[in-house]
């Protein structure tokens, strides 16, 4: 099943899906990081939103 691009919030909240630049927006607003922040997270934690929320502190 592919992403609907018309929804505005991921389809899967428990992954962040980088290879989508409306969700990397989607995520750096609901994190309030930049996207150099998420996509260092992401490297360095792994896509699952619960490791990158503990590794922002959020």
């Amino acid at each position: 099943m592919s992403d609907n691009l018309q929804i505005r919030q991921p389809q899967d909240r428990l992954r962040i899906n980088v290879h989508e630049p409306w969700e990397l927006n989607w995520w750096t607003r609901e994190f309030g990081v930049t996207r150099q922040q998420l996509e260092h997270a992401v490297r360095q934690v792994g896509v699952m939103t619960s490791a990158v929320r503990q590794y922002l502190g959020k």
